[in-house]
């Protein structure tokens, strides 16, 4: 999908932030056209009425606006750019370019090596047991200098050692993941199930074998705060959670500052760590208030998925969309487009399906929802629908469309400017 041999031939845009970016912010409508979706929509229908759907798109203002914004509720703290979370080489490696944003969090070992040999500061964000990236790892000293591995027990370390022994291969650089969830009176655990460290003896006791163990060397520490960074408190129609969501995360975060800052000041007494890595994008302006923390992870807020429109703190615009055609009408009310049901990773509901935006007041059928290679879609506007016509959707997060398409076209005020092929694009597949 998203190939046209129709179309010129794939090219990257000319520069995707301009010299000096982000610059003094400027909000005046012009410049931020998704707040008028009567013509934000429609010009992107304009834009790629020449190629054949589904199409994606990566509106330019857009995702300057939202990286920009980023920085912005960063305030100085440096960006680790989440890559699960765009799946665009070309966007990861111009976002590297900025001031403010600095390395890569990537999510699978092969994803990271192939990363790395343009990125020279790569995250793998959670343990690998893939022997053969591992063995190319250990083999490559560049990469190896690179790029940092994640673990949370010891025996992740003895597989790297059944590969390749210290002293016949370089050193791995190591970061320890802690378990940032929180154990709330009454309500028990609130977070992600991570890692098995909990505790400052758990995390130090680990930190202080990586330390001792030769051909390792303990680099950094994250501490991932799903349950603020990935739980919106402003959810539609969610009024007694967003209370509740309101009243758990200041308190979540409060018990985590405390935590964090312990575990970080005594691993820095065994090894001089070069990071202390937190959050994500829904907790930016949180996470970027303990003063342990080095650099914050994030990406959704780049691409903008529609899971972020439900935060108070922020509002991303939505840079990243796609669109299907209509191909029939079975009935006065119903307009039927090929595809659609492309649902987000998580606990299944509502909220993990893409959403239909334009034209306006769409909404799936409750006993078909979005299918695999047809949806109907049923509101006043279907009535005046025909086949060709393009609707408009957002993905409930943001890397997960590009599993579906092998390019974005990069559309600037109302123009296509280039294309950008995404990982499939490029022939890959991490995971």
């Amino acid at each position: 999908m998203g190939d046209s041999n129709e179309a010129a031939a794939p090219s990257p845009p000319r520069q995707l932030f301009p010299p000096g970016f982000p610059g003094p912010p400027d909000t005046t409508a012009a410049l931020l056209p998704w707040l008028t979706p009567e013509t934000y929509w429609p010009a992107l229908s304009e834009a790629t009425a020449a190629l054949p759907a589904p199409v994606a798109v990566l509106e330019l203002q857009a995702l300057r606006f939202n990286a920009a914004d980023l920085l912005r509720r960063a305030g100085g703290v440096p960006l680790r750019i989440a890559s699960k979370s765009l799946r665009v080489r070309g966007v990861i490696e111009a976002l590297l370019q900025l001031p403010g944003f600095q390395g890569v969090f990537g999510y699978t070992l092969p994803e990271a090596l192939w990363l790395a040999e343009q990125c020279t500061d790569v995250l793998v964000g959670y343990p690998s047991t893939d022997r053969a990236a591992l063995t190319r790892l250990l083999g490559d000293e560049r990469l190896a200098a690179r790029v940092t591995l994640m673990v949370d027990d010891e025996s992740q370390l003895d597989l790297v050692d059944a590969l390749a022994p210290a002293g016949k291969r370089p050193e791995v650089r190591i970061c320890l993941d802690v378990d940032a969830s929180w154990q709330a009176p009454a309500l028990g655990f609130i977070g992600t199930r991570r890692s098995p460290l909990h505790t400052p003896d758990d995390a130090v006791g680990l930190g202080r074998r990586i330390a001792a163990r030769p051909g390792f060397r303990l680099v950094g520490l994250m501490m991932y705060e799903a349950q603020v960074a990935g739980v919106g408190d402003a959810v539609p129609g969610a009024g007694p959670m967003n209370v509740l969501m309101r009243h758990l995360q200041p308190r979540s975060m409060a018990e985590l500052l405390d935590r964090r800052q312990l575990i970080a000041g005594r691993l820095r007494e065994l090894c001089p760590l070069e990071f202390v890595n937190g959050g994500g994008t829904g907790s930016v302006e949180a996470t970027r208030a303990d003063p342990a923390v080095t650099e914050i992870t994030a990406g959704s807020g780049l691409f903008g998925g529609h899971l972020f429109d439900n935060y108070r703190a922020f509002t991303p615009a939505p840079a990243a969309a796609y669109a299907f055609d209509v191909v029939r009408r079975p009935t006065s009310d119903t307009a039927t487009v090929l595809g659609g049901g492309w649902i987000a990773s998580g606990p299944p509901g509502p909220s993990r399906a893409p959403r239909p935006v334009w034209p306006p007041d769409l909404r799936f059928l409750p006993r078909e929802g979005a299918g695999e290679v047809q949806t109907p879609l049923r509101g006043a506007v279907a009535g005046t629908l025909h086949p060709g016509d393009r609707v408009w959707f957002r993905h409930a997060k943001s890397g997960e469309p590009a599993e579906h398409f092998n390019e974005y076209q990069v559309v600037d005020r109302g123009k296509i400017v280039g294309t950008l092929p995404t990982y499939r694009g490029e022939g890959k597949a991490f995971l």
